[in-house]
């Protein structure tokens, strides 16, 4: 079999760091799997902008078109909050119009209290143990997309979500319950908003399809205490974008670090292989700690394990990386973020050389 191309797009602060972390643990699993994987490198975000005077230049768009998966690290940075157009600031000048190119509707972010770090989180150690959530947001429509205007002394961001938005995504997260607990939450504010009662309208047509998973739907401010009161109560839970920006956030504070959260962003473009996806850590691009060797690389492997799993179809291989990121926390090991007083804290690349020598 040829291989496979994937495109890497780095990124900003301590994404070039935390991708060099990365790629040999992947390409490691990958060839366990008898797959080649052909990492080819791309610029994205304020790199880009400050090489092409675009953050998604046309040899970038041209790459990830005709590769099977982006492997995505991180944008943005205080720097690049000044260019004036807003459009070409990175978040919103890359990520976005990825997003709708390649129509990634539905973004998963796992968020585990792994074994031995349950001392990192805020929250008491006997509420967070056994947290194990799988967030589905909804990820290209909303108030993120819709009509948006800004003058001196008024704005506004049209929240737009029409049937079929609503439909591919609850059943993506049905589907994704019946592969875990059997269990779904739907998260909405239909006690105030149109857009929500059209989400409860079409959750309660969808549910019938899946009779084996038990469901249940909550208003989000509610479901914001209940994901700190008690969040190892839930298993799958799927909102709508903005709300599920908020509350991916607060969920990865709730295992300890948001240097553990992967992201899988999905959509229904196929290639021989599986599923096309971009797959990144849930943080972002840390510029103060940018090249200094401190960052956790954790989320990003793992998100490369979440490219394993579904634009690649090997799915033993995702659980090796997975039991490999594992094996390495039991062990004791530490960057920064996660260390103790009593921890020595590894760098970004000794902690990458673990999780390959535990795979």
């Amino acid at each position: 079999m040829p291989p496979i191309k994937v495109a890497v797009l780095p990124g900003d602060g301590i994404g070039p760091e935390i991708m060099e972390a990365s790629l040999p643990v992947i390409a490691k699993a990958a060839a366990g799997a008898k797959l080649a994987l052909d990492f080819q490198h791309g610029l994205v975000g304020g790199a880009a902008y400050d090489a092409t005077g675009h953050p998604l230049p046309p040899a970038t768009l041209k790459l990830c078109d005709s590769a099977a998966a982006i492997y995505f690290g991180s944008v943005g940075g205080p720097k690049y909050d000044k260019i004036p157009d807003p459009n070409l600031r990175p978040e919103r000048g890359a990520l976005l119009p990825l997003r709708k190119r390649y129509t990634l509707y539905a973004n998963v972010r796992p968020a585990i209290v792994y074994k031995g770090l349950e001392k990192r989180s805020a929250i008491k150690e006997s509420i967070v143990t056994g947290m194990d959530l799988l967030v589905i947001r909804e990820l290209v429509g909303g108030a993120y997309f819709g009509k948006k205007a800004l003058t001196k002394s008024h704005a506004y961001d049209v929240i737009d979500y029409d049937a079929k938005q609503i439909d591919r995504v609850l059943d993506f997260a049905f589907k994704a319950a019946l592969g875990r607990q059997k269990r779904l939450t739907l998260v909405h504010k239909a006690n105030v908003l149109l857009t929500s009662v059209l989400w409860k309208q079409r959750w309660d047509v969808i549910r019938k399809k899946y009779p084996k998973v038990a469901v249940d739907d909550c208003y989000v401010d509610a479901f914001t205490m209940y994901l700190i009161s008690r969040p190892a109560s839930f298993d799958v839970m799927v909102t709508e974008n903005m709300m599920g920006d908020i509350l991916t956030d607060e969920a990865a504070q709730v295992t300890g670090s948001i240097g553990l959260i992967p992201s899988a962003s999905l959509g229904a473009k196929k290639t021989k292989w599986g599923t096309f996806g971009l797959y990144e850590p849930s943080h972002g691009s840390a510029p103060d700690i940018a090249g200094k060797g401190i960052a956790n690389p954790l989320a990003t492997i793992l998100s490369g394990a979440m490219m394993l799993r579904y634009s690649f179809g090997a799915e033993k291989a995702a659980v090796k990386v997975e039991a490999a990121v594992r094996k390495v926390l039991a062990q004791g090991l530490r960057t920064r973020d996660l260390a103790g007083p009593k921890d020595k804290a590894l760098s970004t690349h000794a902690m990458g050389q673990a999780v390959l020598k535990a795979l």
